[in-house]
């Protein structure tokens, strides 16, 4: 019998779930987890849902599914030590750190690979199989078929959403919300900016629409098949929903598998007619309906996206207009309604009218609200509702709102259902937390001599076509890299173009994404590969390391399996891998904590890049006639589509260019220059090569996270009570006349507006073109 597992985001949503008959629940704490932005269990009350449910015969799953840095890998094996102690049913995982953690530490944690490992492909699973792992999430974006073949080839548990949000990126390798600002999805702080309101140049002028904002997964009609096939776990998603939410699908799901055995028809109906009351996008079964890839290629944009789905969730009831402290008796229902067990920040709580919308929240509704610039989301049932005496409505809604926020419906009281609580009142007997173990020293292995004579120092390029191939000689690097796509396939396998390298220059790089309807023509793809001479792969997936083992050709691992620390460096050179791609998302101080000097030649850096900010398995549909388009804040992007799929990129490269010297004296000599998914020009090369020469910036790129690495809400915070504390010293200079408003220089304080010169209000209308070979978009205005 199949499990069934819901989520578990706050103590209400636990009670939900185990009360509708979920047979495991899975939750995170609060750190290590990909849902930060959740409420989340304090170290006591999980100690005492693990206590509770085993009591009951169900099962607990703790969510570890982000990468860490070098320098939080010490909390983290004090995080899984605390783990091991208590005990939970498994651990969701994604860093090959914790991999290698646990294989040396706390073998006894059963480990399951996260959808954010991004496996696809029964290779892929039969290596984390091999690693030690019990069971795999296996992406989203698979159907039927692909499912029944992987469960033909592998005995490995094999876990699958089937209900509930879609990231329209392919698992794992969405750098978009990282890109933006720090907030890595890798790391669990995805603001979600593919569901933004963007513009587009189309060929009749520009319009406007939730481009890549997907429906929600509903495969409560498949189910009966896929318990046939003899998937072991179904897996609601929504560690972010509501009490309601959680109860009412998991609900649906139970009854349906239960009970399609007696009658599938009538079981489907009635567990469909159970999931009406979801107050969510509309519903897709996603890639679950065709028959090939191919098909599945050509239709599933058309299937899953709807330009005018508001990327919300829920009925909308409108933006936040005003804003007031609450009442203490408002304040005093709050505090009884959060409970005994709740942290301060669950009840803390102000007023707020709300405008725009068609329905007026009720006390016991649950709501959502959703902050105007995507930094946050959070679920809230309403407790109190007051009336002005001329007849404005104020309702409750949680602090750190503010007007223009968008609040939206997700269940009314009426659908509201009482749970037995699974935790005991007093929990004040489970006191253990994270101690403070020493990690161990690891030393990754030193290089030996002539051990990377396929991996030389020096200058690589990478691009996406033969002919650009050709564009790239006069910048003489030491190696080539062409990206293995279905245009450069077809004409190596067909010898159609004599190259302008040797074979032996030319390193092979692998997509990231494999799955299972295309993993046996790519292994036979690389045997002819292999026969014809070519021996150095850069691997992008896990299942690529599986099909290359004994093959005799040197692997290298690329910049998607992710090496954000030594652990996990270590866990892929035990895979045999001896050279890396530095993720290109990383930064410079974490690279540096990560190598010691006397392994920095296995480490290869990105210099140069149009960085792949998400990635779609699909064509866009028809209708989306354009390459251009830009957001709110007039920041450019642009999107290649075709039967490998869609890749948008920044209209702006990342360079650090003129930091080639420096990496050179840290010890980093092998740099890359990545033009994949671009039409290269020589005025290009050139303007990169005297970037590098001269150690000179190009103007119009970005650092991406090189810098100021990833966002760290603990910095934020004290850069915040920084900015009061000297915000509170000059009102108080200014109340007693020592302060005039001018800061040094006599420069008036204030904000200053500037534009980014992009856009309708820049004078840069991007106009579709035609130019550009069928894998390589162009570079648009020819500014570089």
């Amino acid at each position: 019998m199949s499990e069934l597992l819901a989520p578990a985001g706050n103590i209400e949503a636990l009670d939900a779930a185990i009360g509708e008959g979920a047979d495991a629940v899975y939750l995170g704490l609060k750190s290590f987890n990909a849902r930060l932005r959740s409420s989340n269990f304090a170290w006591n009350q999980f100690e005492a849902t693990v206590n509770s449910l085993h009591r009951q015969g169900k099962k607990i799953y703790v969510t570890v599914n982000t990468v860490s840095q070098e320098e939080e890998t010490e909390r983290l094996y004090r995080f899984l030590s605390y783990l091991n102690k208590i005990g939970p049913d498994g651990l969701i995982v994604q860093d090959y750190g914790v991999l290698r953690m646990c294989q040396e530490f706390f073998p006894n944690l059963e480990l399951h690979g996260s959808t954010q490992i991004n496996v696809e492909s029964a290779d892929g699973v039969n290596l984390l199989q091999k690693a030690g792992l019990s069971r795999v999430v296996v992406a989203r974006e698979l159907g039927l078929e692909e499912v029944r073949q992987i469960k033909q080839n592998t005995t490995c548990e094999i876990e699958m959403f089937v209900h509930g949000a879609l990231c329209v990126s392919e698992s794992g390798l969405c750098l978009f919300s990282s890109f933006l600002g720090g907030k890595s999805a890798n790391r669990g702080m995805c603001t979600q900016a593919c569901r933004r309101f963007y513009t587009a140049e189309t060929a009749s002028g520009q319009k406007q629409g939730y481009y890549f904002s997907p429906g929600d997964l509903q495969l409560i009609e498949k189910i009966p098949d896929l318990m046939d096939i003899g998937v072991e776990s179904f897996k609601i998603e929504g560690r972010m929903k509501s009490a309601e939410y959680v109860g009412a699908v998991t609900a649906a799901y139970r009854y349906l598998m239960d009970h399609y055995q007696e009658d599938r028809k009538g079981a489907v109906a009635a567990a469909k007619r159970m999931l009406s009351t979801d107050f969510a996008r509309s519903k897709t079964t996603y890639w679950y309906n065709f028959k090939t890839n191919e098909e599945g290629v050509e239709k599933a944009g058309s299937a899953i996206l709807n330009p005018n789905q508001a990327g919300g969730t829920g009925i909308y009831l409108g933006r936040i207009s005003k804003i007031r402290a609450a009442s203490d008796e408002a304040k005093e229902k709050a505090r009884l309604a959060a409970g005994p067990n709740a942290d301060f920040e669950d009840y803390q709580i102000v007023m707020a009218q709300l405008a725009g919308g068609n329905y007026d929240p009720d006390p016991g509704d649950s709501i959502r609200l959703h902050k105007k610039d995507d930094s946050g989301r959070v679920s809230h049932k309403v407790r109190s509702v007051e009336f002005d005496d001329d007849g404005s409505r104020w309702i409750d809604i949680p602090r750190g709102f503010s007007r223009e926020d968008e609040v939206y419906l997700l269940q009314t009281k009426s659908m509201s259902k009482h749970y037995p609580r699974v935790l005991p009142q007093d929990i004040s007997r489970f006191r253990s937390q994270p101690g403070d173990e020493i990690l161990p020293v690891l030393d990754l292995t030193p290089v030996a001599k002539n051990e990377l004579s396929y991996f030389p120092e020096g200058t690589y390029v990478q691009v996406s076509t033969i002919s650009d191939m050709f564009q790239i000689q006069s910048m003489s690097p030491i190696r080539v890299i062409l990206e293995l796509n279905f245009e450069t396939q077809s004409d190596l396998l067909a010898h159609k173009t004599v190259l302008p390298f040797s074979k032996k220059q030319i390193i092979i790089s692998l997509n990231p994404y494999v799955p299972q309807a295309s993993a046996q023509e790519l292994s036979e793809t690389l045997e002819r590969l292999i026969a014809d001479g070519f021996k150095i792969f850069i691997v992008n997936n896990l299942a690529e390391i599986q099909m290359l083992k004994g093959k005799g050709v040197n692997l290298i691992a690329g910049p998607y399996l992710y090496t954000f620390n030594r652990w996990a460096v270590s866990w892929l050179e035990n895979q045999n891998i001896g050279a890396f791609i530095t993720p290109i998302e990383n930064n410079r101080e974490n690279i540096l904590n990560t190598f010691e000097r006397n392994v920095r030649d296995r480490l290869m850096v990105t210099v140069y890049a149009y960085p792949a900010l998400f990635r779609i398995r699909f064509k866009l549909p028809e209708s989306y006639d354009f390459m251009y388009f830009w957001d709110k804040k007039e920041m450019p992007f642009k999107v290649l589509s075709n039967q490998d799929g869609t890749v948008v990129m920044p209209e702006n490269p990342f360079s650090i260019t003129d930091k080639t010297a420096q990496l050179q004296k840290d010890g980093f000599r092998r740099i890359l220059i990545d033009f994949s998914h671009t039409k290269v020009t020589r005025a290009e090369c050139k303007m990169v090569v005297n970037s590098i020469i001269k150690s000179q910036p190009i103007p119009e790129t970005g650092r991406f996270n090189w810098k100021d690495g990833f966002y760290n809400p603990e910095k934020m915070e004290a850069y915040k009570a920084a900015a009061e504390r000297q915000a509170a010293e000059k009102a108080e200079m200014a109340s007693s006349g020592r302060y005039n408003g001018y800061g040094r220089g006599g420069r008036k304080n204030g904000n200053f507006n500037s534009s980014s010169g992009y856009g309708k209000n820049g004078g840069d209308k991007r106009k579709k073109s035609n130019s550009f070979s069928k894998y390589s978009s162009p570079r648009g205005r020819g500014k570089r």
